[in-house]
């Protein structure tokens, strides 16, 4: 009901002319930033908004989340760019709130804030060794992939065995899993960045193990990206039979599921047809999917003293939980998995910020309808003026990137509702302000013709290279191909 009502309110103000500037400044330019700024465009005709991102680049996850072999979600740039070159927006990127400016000054500076900087750190699971060498966060993979110029220096182990294991089964941990076992000859002709590529077509990893503490029917992913992982050319899939025995919760959740009897039916399907091939080629590559087992801890090499050299799984069984939920619980029998590499697929994880009102618990802003909650005191939440939450920092990292559309909407209804209660009655600075604030403290900002800068010189390399575009992954050949 509220998607609708926040539609309601956005569509009652586009045609409202508002005879006083509205000074908006968002934080993050990624989709759940560029749909606020399209839909605050669209219901307030006098509003201008600042987009500032810490990146010198645009888009967030759409550039550095989005596997290098999914061109097509990727189109979703053309939008987010029309959106970026309205005559009243403006872009800033290298601009990192918290250390180039405070929140507190933007507060000051703008009639409406908006945080939308997603979640740039991860999910910890607690256990014995996390700390070894060899285990990476798949966010911290994935950005290496991608050309996030804060990972473009990591080195991931792809030659000292040739066993992987990602914890988790949901599509992040697909995606890594498909990088690593994709032949490099057709991830060559992606925008995938060029020392990736370079490492993976030296990887001696022939098998990816990817574990889930539930079993097939509770496996988070898609069916889409379940049938690409299925379709890689000489890939083996391995699921144990036993894994794929149903009990009648299993029953239970597929009759109330479509989605979840469909991954069912895929991976049955799998198993299936390996079984009745012959045996593998040494060559060939192997995806097993692993169900019912939990990580206990990490274990240390002995010949490479802090590596990782395993993990140690405890078998897990389902408990029912009432309203048709089953959960993993222990039941004490261990086993390793030997391993080179770990990439944890567990979650992504929002950051605070001096001055912002934080749940650590759950890793969000405290929100009522993208209205950043300060107290809440029994059933009456006590709101900060002017500032709101957009996407995963809102709502905690989950969905797909138009799910941040309908995130906007509810934000903007939200804001458009303070606006007639008098929330921009005061002058403010905006832009003018922010420039002299960044000009002062010598912040090299990036626009957005800067970007376009930036664009032109990847594509450019990529031509020469039968690509999209032949990524910049350093801050300084970032910052340098915008002030060319």
């Amino acid at each position: 009901m509220s998607r609708y009502l926040a539609r309601y309110m956005v569509s009652r103000y586009l045609s409202s002319v508002s005879s006083r500037p509205l000074h908006v400044c968002i934080v993050g330019s990624g989709p759940a930033g560029l749909y606020t700024a399209d839909k605050v465009l669209k219901a307030h005709e006098g509003a201008h908004v600042d987009i500032i991102d810490r990146l010198p680049t645009p888009f967030g996850l759409v550039r550095s989340g989005v596997a290098p072999d999914h061109p097509e979600t990727k189109i979703a740039i053309n939008q987010f760019s029309r959106v970026a070159k309205h005559e009243r927006c403006s872009f800033y990127g290298n601009v990192k709130l918290g250390s180039d400016l405070l929140l507190s000054e933007l507060r000051d500076l703008y009639h409406v804030v908006v945080l939308a900087y997603g979640a740039e750190s991860d999910k910890d699971l607690g256990i014995p060794g996390e700390s070894l060498s060899g285990i990476y966060s798949a966010r911290e993979f994935v950005w290496w992939y991608n050309g996030h110029p804060d990972y473009s220096s990591l080195k991931p182990d792809l030659k000292s065995s040739d066993t992987a294991v990602i914890l988790g089964q949901g599509n992040v941990a697909l995606d890594v899993a498909r990088i690593l076992l994709r032949p490099t000859t057709e991830l060559a002709s992606t925008d995938i960045a060029r020392h990736a590529l370079s490492v993976l077509e030296e990887s001696s990893i022939r098998k990816v193990y990817l574990i889930g503490r539930r079993g097939p029917v509770q496996a988070a992913l898609t069916a889409k990206e379940l049938r690409e992982v299925l379709g890689i050319k000489n890939l083996r899939i391995r699921i144990k039979e036993t894994d794929l025995s149903l009990t009648p919760a299993d029953e239970e959740e597929m009759k109330n599921s479509r989605a979840r009897k469909r991954i069912y039916e895929l991976l049955s399907k799998a198993a299936a047809a390996a079984a009745g091939t012959s045996e593998a080629d040494p060559d060939q590559r192997e995806l097993h999917f692993v169900f019912f087992r939990q990580p206990d801890r990490f274990l240390e090499s002995d010949e490479r003293k802090g590596h990782v050299s395993g993990v140690n799984l405890e078998k897990t069984i389902l408990e029912s939980v009432g309203s048709g939920k089953q959960i993993a619980v222990g039941t004490g029998e261990f086993e390793d998995l030997n391993c080179s590499m770990v990439l944890k697929a567990i979650g992504y994880k929002s950051v605070p910020i001096n001055g912002l009102p934080f749940d650590h618990k759950k890793g969000v802003v405290p929100n009522v309808r993208g209205r950043v909650v300060s107290q809440t005191s029994g059933d009456i939440s006590q709101t900060e003026p002017g500032l709101y939450v957009c996407g995963w920092l809102k709502r905690g990292p989950v969905g797909i990137i138009a799910t941040n559309l309908y995130c906007a909407e509810e934000t903007v209804g939200s804001i458009s509702e303070d606006i007639e209660e008098g929330v921009c009655k005061s002058s403010k600075a905006g832009s003018k302000g922010l420039m002299e604030l960044l000009e002062k403290r010598k912040v090299k900002k990036v626009e957005f013709s800067g970007w376009e800068k930036i664009d032109a010189k990847e594509k450019q390399m990529g031509i020469e290279k039968n690509k999209p575009r032949e990524k910049l992954v350093t801050w300084e050949d970032l910052l340098a191909a915008a002030a060319n």
